[in-house]
């Protein structure tokens, strides 16, 4: 157990839901709670009697928030809307008659009139479910009723064996040769009158885990049901729990260990890689004085005049030329070209449109005499031997990456360099899974259940825009044989595998057991709180002794999740194994077009970056408005991801003009 309870307050009513003002129990409620050690409200909320509406929020705060405790305030009277226990009572797993009693039988003491609450409570996965009445003096009454016994019903429902309670109720710690079942007959048989077992529900809470296993799952030390377990008892809640963002995040950037480096000749082929040691010059750049542009090689100090040309220097690599063999003497000039070398003597050139032809040879393909008509200074338009680069200069820093637009190679080309240090980039496989998944390139027409494979093709297209290599691993069925098979042809070719599908909670959900029980990984995370991509899975397979694990990427079946996840996790884990410093995409703010309602989870919509063109700020908009899992429409256009926060009491809505956070995916519109 933790130390802090986390509970939600749901106040039930239309009025209030209208006029949060109007709320005086869910308020009262709030303050009883953070008055007691062991609470501390962590989300509220105020909807009107309505039954989906009630149902969602409760199922949410239990399945999704993974909250301790929920209490409903309202909606549990004789009114004509009063629908809360209608609506809850379906989604708890096992009805509390005793805490329900306990309530009523002290507000029955009050006021004959809790006769007319139907309130009742129960256990959904492994939180704890109170409905209380809706005014302030009948929450307050139910509250302290079981407020000292609610810590002690959530550790049994989370699995506990509240050993510290049973010890204080019997006198004593048990003694050493007591067993569990006799701890729970002689409870039993106490004055309390309760029992209590375990049971296979197992939704997370934090730290603290409960559910059942099969024997083999169980002693592999796995989370998930064994692969032989029959789907009639396959857990109803998910034993992962639901993991934060910025941790998911981090814990992938922790394991996403950059590679080992090689050396590799310089080439185009280098594009992309990160260079893991500087790159210093071994020749000059330029090895020579060379000439800045077209014209006269001079002695400044000879100034204007007329002079013969007595040499020729062109960018050549002849005696002549490069060698710089000719030497001016006081009254010469040489006719030079752009990156020719200067001609020993020489002290600055003069461009061709400062001088006049005075004299040609007699066949008229030669100059004779030129006159020179600007006064240049020493050292002008000239290249000084290394004023590029000098030898033994540090030119490119280790961590650059090197680009196909930032002339990193050219550099490396012109001072000499042959073959540099650079770190491996990583190899990713891809794999889909599903019966009813058919390879996107088959001819075949679609039988009624079947779909094409969109989340291979998509995956693999931003692999190869980003730079890295792919394994195609095609599709795999469901069945344990075939995926635990094709996982492993995966790892024999690739650093991470990412698979498509089979992460949820169907009965033809693999990835988990496989993972964990054949293949011996450690699940990091089954779980996220975000939209979409909830269910998405990270693990470590292990290697031989001293080698780094390979990791494995689990993305939801639904074509948008799985796209949203891989930018999020799996881009920027192969650019920090690559070696990149930035692996992350770049953050920007940017002012939102249209108004969007907020959900319960942090929620990342695709959207449309562009430059206005009035103001040249940056404004955003989603694709499309609406912008389910399963759309993949969704992605068309998209450049960023809008970072929307969860919803709160306070805020359900970012509205147009606000200024928000964009994960900038691609290319400014």
């Amino acid at each position: 157990m933790t130390d802090k309870l986390r509970v939600g307050v749901l106040t039930i009513s239309d009025t209030a839901s209208t006029d949060p003002a109007a709320d005086a129990s869910g308020p009262a409620l709030c303050r009883l709670i953070e008055a007691e050690p062991r609470f501390t409200v962590e989300t509220t909320a105020i909807i009107p009697d309505d039954f989906k509406k009630i149902q969602k929020t409760v199922t949410a705060w239990c399945d999704d928030l993974d909250l301790h405790l929920v209490l409903t305030t309202g909606g549990t009277g004789f009114g004509v809307r009063d629908c809360t226990p209608e609506a809850v009572q379906p989604l708890l797993d096992r009805l509390t008659p005793g805490i329900t009693h306990l309530i009523f039988a002290k507000s029955i003491e009050i006021t004959p009139f809790a006769a007319l609450s139907r309130a009742i409570s129960g256990i959904r996965g492994r939180t704890v479910v109170l409905t209380f009445p809706g005014s302030p003096k009948a929450v307050k009454e139910n509250f302290a009723a079981v407020a000292k016994m609610l810590p002690h019903a959530v550790d049994l429902a989370c699995g506990g064996t509240g050993k510290k309670v049973h010890e204080k109720m019997q006198g004593g710690p048990r003694p050493s040769g007591a067993t569990a079942g006799s701890d729970q007959a002689a409870v039993s048989g106490s004055a309390t009158g309760h029992h209590h077992h375990g049971h296979g529900h197992g939704h997370g809470h934090g730290g603290h885990t409960c559910f059942h296993h099969s024997d083999s799952a169980a002693k592999a030390g796995a989370q998930s049901l064994g692969l032989d377990t029959p789907v009639a008892k396959r857990l109803r809640h998910s034993p992962y729990p639901l993991t934060p963002m910025d941790k998911a995040l981090s814990t992938v950037m922790d394991k996403a260990v950059p590679l080992d480096s090689v050396r590799m000749p310089v080439s185009e082929a280098l594009i992309g890689y990160i260079l893991d040691e500087d790159v210093v010059a071994v020749e000059a750049v330029p090895a020579y004085r060379a000439s800045i542009l077209d014209g006269y090689a001079v002695i400044d100090t000879d100034g204007p005049g007329e002079y013969p040309v007595t040499a020729v220097s062109i960018a050549t690599a002849n005696e002549e030329g490069a060698k710089g063999q000719v030497r001016l003497a006081p009254g010469q000039i040489a006719r030079i070209t752009t990156g020719g070398a200067l001609p020993e003597g020489a002290t600055a050139v003069v461009m061709v449109e400062d001088t006049l032809l005075i004299k040609a040879s007699e066949d008229g393909t030669k100059e004779e005499v030129v006159e020179i008509r600007a006064k240049v200074r020493p050292g002008e338009a000239i290249r000084e031997i290394g004023s590029d680069i000098q030898i033994g200069q540090v030119v490119l820093k280790k961590g650059q990456m090197i680009s196909a637009i930032g002339g990193e190679i050219g550099v490396m080309a012109s001072i000499g360099v042959k073959e540099v240090l650079v770190r491996k980039r990583p190899t990713i496989g891809f794999l889909s899974t599903g019966n009813e998944v058919v390879n996107f390139n088959s001819q075949e027409t679609l039988k009624p259940g079947q779909i094409r494979d969109s989340n291979r093709p998509t995956l693999m297209a931003a692999t190869k825009a980003a730079g890295f290599n792919h394994v195609d691993l095609g599709v795999a069925p469901d069945t344990p044989e075939e995926l635990e098979a094709a996982i492993k042809k995966g790892f024999d070719q690739c650093e991470i595998v990412v698979t498509t599908g089979g992460v949820s909670m169907g009965e033809m959900d693999l990835l988990k057991p496989i993972l964990e029980q054949k293949l011996g990984a450690t699940i990091h995370f089954g779980r996220i709180m975000m939209k979409p991509g909830k269910p998405t899975t990270f693990a470590t397979v292990p290697r031989d002794e001293g080698r780094a694990p390979r990791l494995m990427f689990g993305l939801p079946g639904n074509p948008v999740s799985a796209t949203v996840t891989f930018n999020l996790f799996v881009l920027p884990a192969l650019r920090k194994m690559a070696g990149y410093e930035r692996y992350s995409w770049p953050s920007i703010q940017a002012e939102l077009m249209h108004d969007i309602p907020l959900d319960e989870r942090p929620e990342y919509q695709r959207a449309i970056v562009s430059v206005n063109s009035d103001n040249g700020g940056l404004v955003v908009q989603s694709t499309d408005r609406n912008q389910m899992s399963s759309r993949l429409v969704t992605m068309l256009g998209a450049n960023g991801l809008l970072v929307l926060p969860s919803r709160t009491q306070d805020r359900r809505v970012v509205t147009k003009g606000s200024k928000i956070e964009v994960l900038l995916i691609g290319p400014l519109n």
